[in-house]
């Protein structure tokens, strides 16, 4: 396969960030280059693969239909400490459980279909700043090209070599670092249709833990820890919590996999000249789930509609691509903001905290919050307990 020696953009990482700024550019007229490091888009997996309606529908916009589609949410149900829950039910599917191995490489493919070239296997390192844009080496199967774009989008995920070397500092503060483990696994009970979310300083310090059907007996179950509330691997707090669960103890492990998520905000600064950075490498998640497919897939669509601005304006200096921030805060970042306050709400509870407000709460009131309203309610709920009060402030 030929490789272009230069490109309008050259797209690093080809997860959901990544496929989407190179859908946009390239439909957008754009000279398009993503390169993906793994020999296998999709693979290893660090994601819960639960995408909501909203975020399906209107930060993605893509039809749910196809074979990565493995099952639909009709609702959710949210324990606490002491096992009691909230249960959440809906008409129709409020979203879905995807198969990421397919789902992302569908994401790809519709990049590659509009027009972007696409290469898996394909290493981008040694990027330096030249007259008119940023150049890059690219190895693959042992070959090395340089090729020279005129904007770089860095989607390489949270530890985001592309950033640093261009000088942008992404380093997340470790209790802004969510580490996260899961097991897919057969033969076990799930609640079908439901997704499932466990809290508790004691099976998830920092955190949770979730059981997410698959169909057939199959489910994605996985935690989430912080420190410095976690005082061990997040993997030892899975193994207990599988253990603990009734319908998941006899169950076999087909898969295991871990990884880090920024939970802890944004970055003050995505964009450089001749850059811009997506997704997990711009810490763009959902602060309270860890989620962030949607996000990284609306973030990358944002930046390729400032790169096709930039390119007709022959402008690709840091000011005209802070465009780029602009929208995505006004779009979805302001919101995501709110959410962080709750999660540094939620994280100040303790195990009686939490036991004591799951008496006041309506599935209403979890529909609300995981769309980023509804904290004033939330808030008066938190009065009712004296010791909250000042935390309830927080979100009001």
């Amino acid at each position: 396969m030929d490789i272009p020696k230069e490109v309008d953009v050259l797209v690093v990482g080809m997860g959901p960030g990544g496929s989407g700024a190179a859908k946009k550019a390239a439909e957008l007229g754009l000279s398009v280059l993503g390169v993906e490091k793994r020999a296998e888009i999709g693979a290893p997996k660090r994601c819960g693969e639960a995408v909501s309606r909203h975020g399906m529908i209107e930060r993605i916009g893509i039809e749910p239909k196809g074979p990565w589609l493995i099952q639909e949410v009709h609702g959710a149900v949210v324990y606490s400490p002491d096992g009691r829950h909230v249960r959440i039910d809906y008409d129709g599917p409020e979203g879905w459980i995807v198969e990421r191995k397919l789902f992302d490489k569908h994401l790809a493919a519709l990049a590659a279909r509009t027009g972007a070239r696409i290469m898996a296997k394909t290493e981008a390192k040694n990027f330096r700043r030249v007259e008119g844009g940023i150049k890059a080496t690219l190895e693959s199967e042992g070959i090395t090209h340089d090729v020279k774009a005129r904007i770089v989008i860095a989607a390489d995920g949270v530890e985001s070599k592309v950033a640093r070397e261009l000088g942008v500092n992404t380093t997340a503060r470790l209790i802004d670092i969510c580490a996260g483990a899961q097991f897919e696994m057969a033969n076990v009970k799930p609640n079908e249709n439901m997704i499932e979310f466990f809290f508790g300083n004691g099976i998830a310090p920092g955190g949770y833990c979730w059981i997410f059907p698959k169909g057939e007996g199959m489910v994605n179950v996985g935690i989430g820890v912080r420190r410095p509330w976690a005082k061990k691997p997040a993997i030892e707090y899975l193994k207990e919590f599988v253990r603990s669960r009734p319908e998941l103890r006899d169950g076999s492990i087909l898969e295991v996999n871990s990884g880090g998520v920024p939970v802890g905000g944004f970055l003050k600064d995505n964009v450089d000249d001749n850059l811009m950075i997506v997704g997990d490498a711009a810490h763009q998640v959902n602060p309270i789930h860890g989620g962030g497919i949607p996000e990284a897939y609306m973030a990358g669509r944002i930046a390729a509609e400032v790169a096709a601005e930039a390119v007709k304006a022959n402008d690709f200096s840091k000011k005209f691509l802070k465009r780029y921030d602009e929208i995505w805060m006004k779009q979805r970042g302001n919101r995501l903001k709110k959410i962080l306050k709750l999660r540094e709400v939620m994280e100040s509870m303790s195990d009686d905290d939490l036991n004591w407000l799951i008496n006041y709460l309506q599935g209403q009131d979890l529909v609300d919050i995981s769309r980023s309203s509804g904290f004033t309610r939330f808030a008066k709920i938190l009065m009712k307990r004296p010791k909250l009060i000042k935390l309830a402030r927080k979100l009001i």
